[in-house]
């Protein structure tokens, strides 16, 4: 039988999860530089900035924080003060978890078209979310000569915990948008489709990372691997909350559509400002009858898209050299048949 407690299995244990964060660090460097377009869009201004945004940027930088500081305390080779930094490290990482869970329920609540009786609960529990993240951080460290920086002791009740509260809030909140979106008498449009199929990957993703980490926590096999699983569940936990976001945020609807009469109002902001929609507008109208009497008509209105055609004219109304003839198609051959 194993001895997971002997000084040689730790040390064996302790250079697999240095390898293993060498090569997590590289992935989300990958992610992180690849969509980096995407920031650099709002950092110039090319974008217009939304408050909900403020949460998708913590989460990215907050995880590439976190994954710099462990990788400097994997390789440090003077004494350093091993406490402060892994506290550090347990701060961003910690948030980073919190982070991803926060971008999820964005989306519910914009399903949900802003209810408060949605915002009021789930804000509640974000809060104690972060109650048990912030408790979470409460680890010991210590330098010893020839390993470096190394735990000493973990509250693994506590981080166990945490992570089923992880588990449990990214179920409920799946729950609610599929509630939402199951519903016989609510139209579903492109941008609600949209959000439930990433949620439902981000669960997926999530629920198994989380139910990873939270089994070694629980079997508590010694200081390194009680925590081995917590930095790959928080990595894919940030990369697919993030891609949530990025996918919503360039969202575009083609034409118009209606989800429980207020899916085009109820995107938190994220919608591009170059879209160009055309939805339902309100016309009012007052009517004089007899007798003095004033009735108030309102109506829903569409407008009509523009002409195609229109934009092949030029100011002069000639024709534009680029511009396609209607009247000069190639015939098909199915017109070229006999009528015999």
């Amino acid at each position: 039988m194993v001895n997971w407690m002997s000084p040689e299995m730790i040390a064996s244990n302790a250079d697999a999860f240095s390898k293993l964060i060498h090569t997590l660090l590289g992935l989300y460097m990958w992610e992180w530089f690849t969509s980096l377009d995407f920031d650099w869009q709002f950092i110039t201004g090319k974008k217009t900035f939304r408050w909900p945004l403020t949460f998708y940027f913590l989460n990215r930088y907050c995880l590439l924080i976190a994954l710099i500081g462990i990788a400097i305390a994997l390789n440090v080779k003077t004494e350093i003060n091993c406490q402060g930094l892994y506290t550090f490290n347990q701060v961003f990482g910690n948030a980073t978890i919190g982070l991803a869970s926060i971008n999820l329920s964005l989306r519910t609540i914009a399903v949900w078209s802003q209810k408060w009786y949605i915002i009021v609960p789930l804000v509640a529990i974000i809060l104690g979310h972060w109650s048990m993240l912030l408790h979470g951080i409460l680890l010991k460290a210590a330098w010893i000569p020839g390993q470096g920086c190394v735990i000493t002791e973990t509250n693994n009740t506590l981080l166990a915990a945490t992570f089923i509260y992880t588990m449990s809030f990214d179920f409920l909140v799946l729950f609610l948008t599929a509630y939402k979106l199951f519903q016989p008498n609510s139209g579903r449009s492109k941008l609600v489709e949209l959000i439930f199929s990433d949620g439902l990957i981000y669960f997926v993703i999530a629920f198994l990372a989380n139910l990873i980490a939270t089994v070694f926590m629980l079997l508590n096999l010694n200081p390194v691997m009680s925590i081995i699983a917590n930095v790959p569940a928080a990595i894919a936990a940030t990369i697919v909350a993030c891609r949530v976001v990025r996918r919503l945020s360039r969202f575009t609807s083609t034409g118009v559509e209606r989800f429980a009469a207020s899916t085009q109002n109820s995107t938190l902001a994220f919608r591009s400002q170059g879209s160009q929609l055309r939805g339902p507008k309100l016309a009012s109208t007052k009517v004089s009858m007899n007798e003095g009497v004033d009735v108030h008509v309102q109506m829903e209105t569409f407008g009509s898209p523009p002409d195609k055609y229109a934009l092949q004219y030029d100011a002069a109304g000639n024709r534009r050299a680029d511009a396609v003839d209607p009247e000069s198609q190639e015939i098909s051959n199915e017109f070229k048949r006999p009528p015999y």
